[in-house]
């Protein structure tokens, strides 16, 4: 019996799950809070579930909703500044009313502020990696040659 199905299988179910599509319903966010050089939620945010849990003021919780936001305050007179510059991570009760994901400039809580919606597993971390995606998929695609030529 050939083990090519079953490694093509396999190699399947490793994309889904790396693309994010075969995570579970739980869904979590990051939530914290930081102003100027104050906190950790600012960006660079280099955190991940794990490392979240042991720094103060970021936690990455359960997001019923499955989407989650950041916004930044005071990007408007402070931009040179970060004192007056708050970042903000959490979970949002609902998306968008067209579903999509993005970032652009809005009012909330009556100031405009810059924020991004996303969906997903601790999406609203700071910008996802794409290369580790096409590491994947080269990888894969190699393997794939190989094996299908023995």
């Amino acid at each position: 019996m050939s083990q090519k199905p079953v490694i093509v299988a396999f190699s399947l179910v490793l994309v889904l799950l790396a693309s994010g599509t075969a995570h579970g319903a739980l869904k979590r966010c990051f939530q914290c809070r930081s102003r100027g050089d104050l906190g950790s939620c600012k960006d660079q945010f280099t955190f991940n579930a794990t490392t979240a849990q042991q720094e103060q003021g970021v936690e990455a919780i359960p997001c019923a909703s499955g989407w989650c936001g950041k916004v930044i305050e005071g990007t408007g007179s402070y931009k040179q500044d970060d004192y007056g510059m708050a970042t903000q991570r959490m979970c949002l009760q609902r998306g968008p009313s067209d579903g999509e994901e993005r970032c652009a400039y809005t009012i909330w809580n009556h100031s405009k502020v810059y924020m991004c919606f996303c969906q997903g597993d601790l999406c609203n971390s700071a910008s996802q990696s794409q290369i580790k995606f096409l590491t994947l998929g080269a990888s894969l695609l190699l393997s794939a040659k190989r094996i299908l030529s023995l």
